[in-house]
């Protein structure tokens, strides 16, 4: 159950964040206002926050994974929001970093934390 939960908080976390970038960009770059950029400012302060309740207590090993959690949701974004068409090397480096969080937060590891 510990793995389901931490994958959620990972999609949650995801969507606080890329949906916190987007509304920036969206704000800013497409000219939509000030009050997309600050609902995108207080979705981004929420994924920090996100980050905090996954139950590993390294914060190097959760961030490093969530990047290749970023790399996959950014690109899942941009097909579902942006209508964005992923080509196969988008899909096989999101796979790549996909494989990366699952070795870095789900591998068996020593009591210890080492290999």
């Amino acid at each position: 159950m510990t793995v389901v939960r931490s994958i959620l908080l990972f999609v949650v976390a995801a969507l606080f964040e890329i949906g916190g970038a987007w509304l920036v960009w969206q704000g800013w770059r497409e000219h939509r206002g000030l009050w997309w950029i600050a609902a995108g400012v207080i979705a981004l302060g929420a994924y920090g926050f996100v980050a905090t309740f996954q139950p590993d207590p390294n914060f190097g090993r959760i961030l490093a994974a969530y990047g290749g959690v970023f790399v996959a949701g950014s690109l899942a974004w941009g097909v579902i929001v942006d209508k964005f068409r992923p080509d196969r090397w988008d899909v096989i480096g999101a796979g790549i970093c996909l494989i990366g969080v699952a070795l870095i937060m789900y591998a068996p590891r020593s009591v210890g934390g080492g290999g």
